[in-house]
């Protein structure tokens, strides 16, 4: 082999090592492009899938009415542009009406122009649920909605909630097992007991009770999730601060006088975190678990949100319409499923047996 390859090779760092390793992984790279690609998407579906127009013009004038709702909290009457209705624009009636009229005024509507709350019950005939069309990719649910709009805002609704839920987490955990692990002693003993009992809370019932009594929303949730999370988190960082703290990089650390925040955060802190980052990625798909279930039981966010949860819920209760069930089980198991290919992956690229140097 060239002296220059072998140079080069050493050159790299640890990081870019992994971040290559992981690269050379196609399942969880592929998973996690598609999956980033898909969240950074989820924000800007107010002008993809929504029922307010991208742009009116009437009369002259330019409107904006997605940004209007979205940045200002404005929503158009139908009087602002001449309906005779009562109540909110009706902006797809409008486009036919001005396409018919051909008087200049035209409508800009999303690509997919059905909003995730709105009820389309006296724009289809029958009862709901109605099956798929070319109009409603997924059909609607038992109350008219469209499901392809509420599983994409779901989808965005559950990955920053399991985001949410993780970082708080793992915040806390690293603060506590970090603690723990570094000063032990007294800390250590009376800490991991008041740990034990906090873990020994029933997590399930708990979180019930306290949804039952208190009106939950995403943030309480997050909290809530995240008060039990980060128990695992601290068990994991504080043994790593115990194996790591016995090494002679830290002797010599405390030898030259180095604060214990030095020691802790630019230390033995960057040389611990292998474990809890290669975890993270199950603890999303957990935190995804969790929100579905809640739903599912009635006790997680409130109606009319998009939960796919709530949707899985439907799908049970109307178990012979098929894309009831399809479309939710399909959406949840393809993310769950790609969240674990790039959590196998990170685990791989950050196996220190891969760099060790008798290899």
């Amino acid at each position: 082999m060239p002296s220059d390859t072998v140079t080069s090779r050493r050159s790299l760092s640890v990081f870019r090592r992994r971040w290559q390793k992981f690269r050379s992984l196609r399942r969880g790279w592929y998973s996690f492009v598609v999956l980033l690609g898909c969240y950074v998407t989820s924000f800007f579906l107010f002008v993809l899938v929504n029922n307010q127009a991208i742009a009116v013009h009437y009369e002259g004038e330019t409107y904006f009415p997605a940004f209007a709702a979205l940045f200002e909290g404005r929503i158009y009457q139908a009087r602002d542009f001449g309906q005779r209705s009562i109540g909110e624009t009706d902006y797809r009636k409008l486009a036919a009406r001005f396409d018919d009229a051909q008087g200049g005024n035209w409508v800009l509507l999303p690509p997919y122009p059905f909003s995730p709350t709105e009820s389309l019950l006296r724009e289809l005939p029958g009862n709901p649920p109605h099956g798929p069309s070319l109009e409603h990719w997924c059909g609607t649910d038992d109350r008219g909605r469209d499901v392809f709009a509420r599983l994409a805002y779901g989808f965005r609704i559950s990955i920053s909630f399991a985001l949410g839920v993780v970082i708080v987490s793992y915040l806390i955990g690293m603060v506590v097992g970090a603690s723990f692990g570094y000063f032990g002693g007294r800390l250590d003993i009376f800490g991991q007991r008041f740990v034990e009992i906090w873990a020994a809370l029933p997590f399930l019932y708990t979180i019930i009770i306290i949804s039952s009594i208190i009106r939950p929303n995403v943030w309480l949730l997050i909290a809530l999730l995240a008060s039990f999370g980060w128990i695992g988190i601290s068990f994991y960082l504080r043994g790593e601060f115990y194996r790591e703290k016995a090494k002679d990089y830290v002797a010599a650390a405390i030898a030259q006088g180095e604060s214990n925040s030095t020691i802790i955060f630019r230390h033995i802190l960057p040389n611990s975190l292998t474990p809890i980052i290669s975890f993270a990625p199950f603890a999303i798909v957990g935190s995804i678990g969790s929100l579905v279930s809640l739903d599912f039981l009635g006790f997680g966010l409130p109606p009319p949100t998009p939960s796919w949860g709530e949707l899985v819920g439907q799908g049970l209760a109307n178990i012979r319409k098929w894309h009831l069930v399809l479309f939710p089980l399909g959406a949840l198991f393809t993310t769950l499923l790609m969240v674990v290919f790039i959590g196998e992956a990170i685990r791989e690229a950050f196996d220190p047996k891969i760099y060790s140097r008798l290899r």
